[in-house]
């Protein structure tokens, strides 16, 4: 962050990952069952010095507002912003319903936009459903 505008810099930064980190179950062996098949390459490495940047794209977009806004308004009206929006994101069902989070979409204008997820990727129309209770039992940590 440059200090004498008040605003986060717009360079991209490299990734800097250079371990793999692999989530071990019980035995310390990854438990493909219920975490699913690992990939270690996409972890280690981008493919292009860009990719990085264009994953963080909103987060980044996101500091530059609400740095602007604390300069315009004050303090609070980031803060209040991020309070709604963390109030937005809890609001949620039961693991085997998936939730839409209109009220986070409209919140942070993604409601406006069409994006590949919202064609493509949506979690509704995945033909695998997993079993209600053991997702519930996952969340809570029983399992």
């Amino acid at each position: 962050m440059n200090s004498s505008e008040g605003c986060p810099s717009m360079r991209p930064r490299p990734e800097g990952l250079n371990s793999a980190n692999a989530k071990g179950g019980v035995y310390g062996v990854p438990d493909v069952l219920y975490q699913g098949f690992q990939n270690v390459r996409n972890d280690l490495t981008a493919s292009h010095p860009l990719e990085h940047s264009e994953k963080e794209w909103r987060a980044n977009q996101e500091k530059m507002d609400f740095a602007m806004l604390r300069q315009v308004q004050g303090i609070h009206a980031p803060l209040r912003l991020q309070m709604e929006r963390n109030f937005a994101n809890k609001i949620g069902r039961l693991p085997c319903l998936q939730s839409s989070h209109v009220m986070l979409d409209s919140l942070t204008g993604k409601d406006e936009e069409i994006d590949y997820e919202d064609i493509l990727n949506s979690p509704a129309d995945s033909e695998v459903s997993g079993q209600p209770h053991m997702m519930v039992e996952k969340q809570m940590g029983l399992l």
